[in-house]
Protein backbone atom coordinates (compact mmCIF):
# COMPACT_ATOMS: atom_id res chain seq x y z
CA UNK A 1 0.00 0.00 0.00
CA UNK A 2 1.01 3.62 -0.57
CA UNK A 3 2.17 5.36 2.57
CA UNK A 4 1.85 9.14 2.81
CA UNK A 5 4.83 10.18 4.89
CA UNK A 6 3.49 13.75 5.11
CA UNK A 7 0.55 12.69 7.27
CA UNK A 8 0.95 12.75 11.00
CA UNK A 9 0.72 9.40 12.82
CA UNK A 10 -2.65 8.60 14.39
CA UNK A 11 -3.29 9.65 17.94
CA UNK A 12 -3.40 7.10 20.77
CA UNK A 13 -7.19 7.37 21.00
CA UNK A 14 -7.52 6.68 17.26
CA UNK A 15 -5.14 3.73 17.33
CA UNK A 16 -6.87 1.92 20.19
CA UNK A 17 -10.20 2.26 18.41
CA UNK A 18 -9.02 0.57 15.22
CA UNK A 19 -11.20 -2.47 14.51
CA UNK A 20 -9.48 -5.71 15.46
CA UNK A 21 -10.01 -9.22 14.22
CA UNK A 22 -11.36 -11.52 16.89
CA UNK A 23 -10.09 -15.04 17.19
CA UNK A 24 -12.33 -17.71 18.59
CA UNK A 25 -10.65 -20.17 20.95
CA UNK A 26 -13.59 -22.44 21.40
CA UNK A 27 -12.90 -25.97 22.49
CA UNK A 28 -13.91 -27.22 19.07
CA UNK A 29 -11.15 -25.26 17.34
CA UNK A 30 -8.35 -26.78 19.49
CA UNK A 31 -7.41 -30.43 19.43
CA UNK A 32 -5.12 -32.14 21.93
CA UNK A 33 -2.72 -34.85 20.79
CA UNK A 34 -4.02 -38.31 21.59
CA UNK A 35 -1.83 -40.03 24.26
CA UNK A 36 -1.50 -43.77 23.96
CA UNK A 37 -1.80 -45.84 27.13
CA UNK A 38 1.50 -47.25 28.38
CA UNK A 39 1.18 -50.81 29.65
CA UNK A 40 3.74 -52.38 31.94
CA UNK A 41 2.57 -55.84 31.00
CA UNK A 42 0.36 -57.46 28.40
CA UNK A 43 -0.96 -60.45 30.31
CA UNK A 44 -1.10 -62.04 33.75
CA UNK A 45 2.17 -63.93 33.31
CA UNK A 46 4.07 -60.72 32.56
CA UNK A 47 2.38 -59.05 35.52
CA UNK A 48 3.48 -61.90 37.77
CA UNK A 49 7.01 -61.59 36.41
CA UNK A 50 7.15 -57.88 37.22
CA UNK A 51 5.76 -58.48 40.71
CA UNK A 52 8.33 -61.18 41.47
CA UNK A 53 11.18 -59.02 40.18
CA UNK A 54 9.88 -56.22 42.41
CA UNK A 55 9.88 -58.65 45.35
CA UNK A 56 13.52 -59.50 44.72
CA UNK A 57 14.45 -55.82 44.47
CA UNK A 58 12.57 -55.04 47.70
CA UNK A 59 14.31 -57.84 49.60
CA UNK A 60 17.73 -56.61 48.46
CA UNK A 61 16.99 -53.00 49.43
CA UNK A 62 15.54 -54.05 52.80
CA UNK A 63 18.66 -56.10 53.53
CA UNK A 64 20.87 -53.15 52.65
CA UNK A 65 18.95 -50.92 55.07
CA UNK A 66 19.06 -53.55 57.82
CA UNK A 67 22.82 -54.03 57.45
CA UNK A 68 23.39 -50.27 57.58
CA UNK A 69 21.23 -49.99 60.71
CA UNK A 70 23.10 -52.84 62.41
CA UNK A 71 26.49 -51.29 61.60
CA UNK A 72 25.31 -48.06 63.28
CA UNK A 73 24.10 -50.02 66.32
CA UNK A 74 20.57 -48.80 65.59
CA UNK A 75 19.10 -52.30 66.00
CA UNK A 76 19.80 -54.97 68.60
CA UNK A 77 21.72 -58.10 67.69
CA UNK A 78 18.68 -60.27 68.41
CA UNK A 79 16.29 -58.21 66.28
CA UNK A 80 18.88 -57.99 63.53
CA UNK A 81 19.49 -61.75 63.48
CA UNK A 82 15.76 -62.52 63.29
CA UNK A 83 15.08 -60.02 60.51
CA UNK A 84 18.20 -60.94 58.56
CA UNK A 85 17.46 -64.66 58.72
CA UNK A 86 13.95 -64.04 57.41
CA UNK A 87 15.24 -61.85 54.56
CA UNK A 88 17.85 -64.45 53.59
CA UNK A 89 15.19 -67.16 53.45
CA UNK A 90 12.91 -64.93 51.36
CA UNK A 91 15.79 -64.07 49.07
CA UNK A 92 16.71 -67.69 48.45
CA UNK A 93 13.15 -68.77 47.69
CA UNK A 94 12.48 -65.76 45.45
CA UNK A 95 15.74 -66.12 43.54
CA UNK A 96 15.14 -69.84 43.07
CA UNK A 97 11.62 -69.23 41.71
CA UNK A 98 12.84 -66.57 39.29
CA UNK A 99 15.68 -68.76 38.02
CA UNK A 100 13.37 -71.76 37.61
CA UNK A 101 10.89 -69.60 35.71
CA UNK A 102 13.63 -68.37 33.39
CA UNK A 103 13.14 -64.76 34.47
CA UNK A 104 16.74 -64.24 35.62
CA UNK A 105 19.96 -66.21 35.41
CA UNK A 106 21.08 -65.20 38.91
CA UNK A 107 20.53 -62.48 41.49
CA UNK A 108 24.05 -61.22 40.83
CA UNK A 109 23.26 -60.68 37.15
CA UNK A 110 19.95 -59.04 38.13
CA UNK A 111 21.74 -56.56 40.39
CA UNK A 112 24.25 -55.75 37.69
CA UNK A 113 21.73 -55.33 34.87
CA UNK A 114 19.38 -53.12 36.90
CA UNK A 115 22.22 -51.23 38.58
CA UNK A 116 21.17 -52.20 42.11
CA UNK A 117 23.97 -50.64 44.15
CA UNK A 118 23.65 -52.44 47.49
CA UNK A 119 27.12 -53.67 48.56
CA UNK A 120 26.05 -54.67 52.08
CA UNK A 121 23.13 -56.72 50.78
CA UNK A 122 25.33 -58.30 48.12
CA UNK A 123 27.80 -59.47 50.76
CA UNK A 124 25.09 -60.75 53.11
CA UNK A 125 22.79 -62.42 50.57
CA UNK A 126 25.18 -63.63 47.88
CA UNK A 127 28.39 -64.30 49.78
CA UNK A 128 27.79 -64.99 53.47
CA UNK A 129 24.25 -66.35 53.39
CA UNK A 130 23.94 -65.98 57.16
CA UNK A 131 23.52 -62.98 59.50
CA UNK A 132 26.63 -61.12 60.66
CA UNK A 133 25.99 -62.38 64.18
CA UNK A 134 26.75 -65.88 62.92
CA UNK A 135 29.98 -64.91 61.19
CA UNK A 136 31.55 -62.90 64.01
CA UNK A 137 32.28 -63.51 67.68
CA UNK A 138 29.38 -62.40 69.86
CA UNK A 139 28.20 -62.62 73.48
CA UNK A 140 25.70 -65.03 75.02
CA UNK A 141 24.11 -64.43 78.44
CA UNK A 142 23.09 -68.07 79.05
CA UNK A 143 26.39 -69.03 80.64
CA UNK A 144 29.62 -70.54 79.36
CA UNK A 145 28.84 -74.15 80.19
CA UNK A 146 25.57 -74.04 78.28
CA UNK A 147 27.18 -72.53 75.19
CA UNK A 148 30.09 -75.01 75.22
CA UNK A 149 27.75 -78.00 75.60
CA UNK A 150 25.58 -76.71 72.78
CA UNK A 151 28.59 -76.20 70.52
CA UNK A 152 29.84 -79.75 71.15
CA UNK A 153 26.39 -81.08 70.28
CA UNK A 154 26.34 -79.11 67.02
CA UNK A 155 29.74 -80.50 66.09
CA UNK A 156 28.58 -84.08 66.66
CA UNK A 157 25.23 -83.58 64.87
CA UNK A 158 26.86 -82.05 61.80
CA UNK A 159 29.55 -84.71 61.45
CA UNK A 160 27.03 -87.53 61.98
CA UNK A 161 24.73 -86.08 59.29
CA UNK A 162 27.55 -86.03 56.75
CA UNK A 163 28.64 -89.54 57.65
CA UNK A 164 25.03 -90.64 57.07
CA UNK A 165 25.35 -89.34 53.50
CA UNK A 166 23.41 -86.11 53.80
CA UNK A 167 24.60 -84.14 50.77
CA UNK A 168 21.84 -81.65 49.84
CA UNK A 169 22.80 -78.02 50.33
CA UNK A 170 19.52 -77.22 52.09
CA UNK A 171 20.35 -79.97 54.62
CA UNK A 172 24.05 -79.27 55.15
CA UNK A 173 24.07 -75.47 55.14
CA UNK A 174 21.70 -75.04 58.15
CA UNK A 175 23.85 -77.46 60.18
CA UNK A 176 27.03 -75.51 59.43
CA UNK A 177 25.22 -72.24 60.13
CA UNK A 178 23.96 -73.45 63.54
CA UNK A 179 27.42 -74.72 64.45
CA UNK A 180 29.02 -71.46 63.38
CA UNK A 181 26.48 -69.42 65.35
CA UNK A 182 27.12 -71.43 68.50
CA UNK A 183 30.90 -71.40 68.08
CA UNK A 184 31.03 -67.62 67.81
CA UNK A 185 29.29 -67.29 71.19
CA UNK A 186 31.98 -69.21 73.08
CA UNK A 187 33.70 -66.77 75.41
CA UNK A 188 37.40 -66.22 74.79
CA UNK A 189 37.41 -67.76 71.32
CA UNK A 190 39.47 -65.63 68.93
CA UNK A 191 37.96 -64.48 65.65
CA UNK A 192 40.83 -66.19 63.79
CA UNK A 193 40.23 -69.53 65.50
CA UNK A 194 40.98 -72.36 63.05
CA UNK A 195 37.45 -73.75 63.13
CA UNK A 196 35.81 -70.37 62.55
CA UNK A 197 37.98 -69.59 59.55
CA UNK A 198 37.22 -72.91 57.84
CA UNK A 199 33.50 -72.79 58.63
CA UNK A 200 33.23 -69.28 57.16
CA UNK A 201 34.74 -70.56 53.93
CA UNK A 202 32.35 -73.51 53.83
CA UNK A 203 29.34 -71.27 54.46
CA UNK A 204 30.35 -68.99 51.62
CA UNK A 205 30.87 -71.97 49.32
CA UNK A 206 27.50 -73.52 50.20
CA UNK A 207 25.74 -70.19 49.80
CA UNK A 208 26.94 -69.96 46.21
CA UNK A 209 25.03 -73.16 45.44
CA UNK A 210 21.29 -73.58 45.00
CA UNK A 211 19.24 -75.25 47.72
CA UNK A 212 18.54 -78.19 45.42
CA UNK A 213 22.23 -78.74 44.68
CA UNK A 214 24.29 -81.39 46.41
CA UNK A 215 27.93 -81.63 47.41
CA UNK A 216 29.79 -84.61 46.01
CA UNK A 217 31.53 -87.31 48.06
CA UNK A 218 34.93 -85.66 47.73
CA UNK A 219 33.59 -82.36 49.07
CA UNK A 220 31.77 -84.15 51.87
CA UNK A 221 34.96 -85.97 52.81
CA UNK A 222 36.87 -82.67 52.93
CA UNK A 223 34.13 -81.06 55.00
CA UNK A 224 34.19 -83.93 57.52
CA UNK A 225 37.98 -83.63 57.68
CA UNK A 226 37.74 -79.87 58.37
CA UNK A 227 35.04 -80.41 60.99
CA UNK A 228 37.08 -83.05 62.79
CA UNK A 229 40.09 -80.73 62.75
CA UNK A 230 37.99 -77.86 64.12
CA UNK A 231 36.51 -80.14 66.80
CA UNK A 232 39.97 -81.21 67.93
CA UNK A 233 41.12 -77.59 68.00
CA UNK A 234 38.06 -76.68 70.06
CA UNK A 235 38.88 -79.39 72.59
CA UNK A 236 42.45 -78.10 72.84
CA UNK A 237 41.08 -74.62 73.40
CA UNK A 238 38.91 -75.89 76.26
CA UNK A 239 41.66 -78.03 77.82
CA UNK A 240 44.01 -75.04 78.03
CA UNK A 241 41.52 -73.00 80.01
CA UNK A 242 39.83 -71.26 77.14
CA UNK A 243 36.70 -70.77 79.26
CA UNK A 244 36.38 -69.84 82.88
CA UNK A 245 34.72 -72.54 84.91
Amino acid sequence: PNINMSEAPPSYETAINYPTRSVSLSSGSLTRPRMSEVKLFNDSSERRRHEELCDLYTIIKATESLEAAYSRDAVSATAYAESCTRLIQQFKSTESALITGGMITSAEVFMREFDVDCPRAYDRLLRAGVPATVMHVSHDDRGENVVVAETVQYFITTMDALKLDQRAVDEVQPLISDLMSSLTRVQGLASDFEGLVKLRLWLQKLNELRASDTIDDEEARQLIFDLEGAYSAFHRFLSTGGTKK
